[in-house]
């Protein structure tokens, strides 16, 4: 058997069933009971300082030009 007839055999049956279970094992974790507060938190951190700037403590100091 050459290389390319191996290969393809190969892609075709086992590296479907590996990214198959690799997809469903993506999906499930996501779907974890325990995530629902962090997917909330990174769901709402664009809204964090919607009525105010952020504190000086996190913005970058200027640079002074001597």
């Amino acid at each position: 058997m050459d290389t390319y007839s191996f290969l393809r055999q190969l892609a075709d049956s086992w590296a479907l069933l590996a990214l198959t279970l690799i997809f469903l094992g993506v999906i499930l974790w996501a779907m974890r009971p325990g995530s629902n507060a962090v997917h909330r938190d990174i769901a709402n951190s664009i809204f964090r300082n919607e009525k105010q700037p952020a504190g000086s403590d996190t913005d970058p100091q200027p640079v002074k030009e001597a």
